[in-house]
């Protein structure tokens, strides 16, 4: 199984998914359109996220970041006059500096990622979506800034006019991306950010087209008119979406086929039938491993549904 993931949402659903199928028969593609250099390294939010909850590292409490990491390199910084854009810790930073000698080296993202998954003791195929630099800019009434400057930096409070990922339009799909692809037809979008965590994967050139040839099963990250968590709401609003769960599915409509939402959410599962696909009510809210367990076993059992 192929799931397409993010840094919020989805790997809380990838925690139940592990805990069913063999992480071998995992390929997790991971939004990278979020990435930045800081102090001299390569941050990959979302890739960084995935490896920690297969490696059992993650802070459950954050969902991102090393479980009992410490920040003095940060607070040195700090001391020195150094201002970072991110609150990096420790053992947080010894990835990025890895990562960014590796890629000093001549090596590729993907390349870089395999070789940490590896030394990690990962058995899942953990992929950046492309090798190529994607960066997501936030349009504000107080400039334009890059996605962590506008959801770390200033607590995603801006008032969002637009959003554009810079270079995804060039960027072209990571060769491991496309290899996992050719040999399996079934993709899982979990319930990340529609716009900034899973809209970069989606508008590399040729996924749509893709996609459309693939069983594709999406879970919502919106109950109601809210997003369970993060900036969804303001940025599907920019974008000129309905904040709720037919307007996750509408962004999905070009290769949906079964769409999720939450059984607390008041739309009628009849009414995504007109965007071309069938839509699933189960209860979305992952509050536990179990509970992420449970909606794991739901949405994989949908893929036998496709005809």
């Amino acid at each position: 199984m192929i799931i397409f993931s993010g840094g919020t949402g989805t790997p809380k659903l990838l925690d139940g998914l592990k805990e069913i199928l063999p992480p071998e028969e995992l390929t997790v593609v991971v939004n990278t359109a979020e990435d930045l250099w800081v102090s001299g390294n390569l941050i990959c939010p979302d890739l960084d996220t995935v490896l920690y909850l297969f490696s059992d590292q993650i802070d459950r409490n954050k969902w991102w970041g090393i479980k009992n990491d410490t920040f003095q390199t940060h607070e040195r910084m700090q001391e020195l006059g150094v201002w970072e854009s991110m609150k990096l810790g420790d053992r947080d930073r010894a990835t990025h500096i890895i990562r960014s000698d590796l890629i000093r080296g001549g090596v590729s993202l993907t390349e870089a990622t395999l070789k940490f998954a590896s030394i990690l003791g990962i058995d899942a195929q953990i992929l950046p979506m492309s090798d190529d630099p994607v960066s997501t800019y936030i349009e504000t009434l107080e400039g334009v800034m890059h996605f962590q400057d506008f959801w770390v930096g200033k607590h995603g409070e801006p008032e969002v006019l637009g959003v554009d990922i810079k270079g995804v339009s060039e960027a072209p799909i990571s060769p491991k991306v496309l290899e996992a692809l050719d040999n399996d037809d079934n993709v899982l979008i979990g319930p990340s950010n529609p716009i900034t965590s899973i809209g970069p994967i989606i508008s590399l050139p040729g996924m749509k087209e893709l996609l459309a040839k693939k069983n594709v099963v999406a879970v919502s990250p919106i109950i109601g008119n809210a997003p369970v968590s993060g900036p969804a709401g303001k940025l599907m609003q920019a974008c000129g979406l309905e904040i709720s769960s037919m307007g996750v599915a509408e962004y999905y409509q070009d290769f949906l086929d079964v769409f999720v939402f939450d059984e607390r959410d008041l739309a009628d599962e009849f009414a995504f039938e007109r965007l071309g696909c069938r839509a699933s009510r189960v209860d979305t809210l992952m509050t536990s491993t179990e509970k992420s367990r449970e909606l794991a076993e739901f949405v994989t059992g949908l893929f036998d549904t496709i005809v």
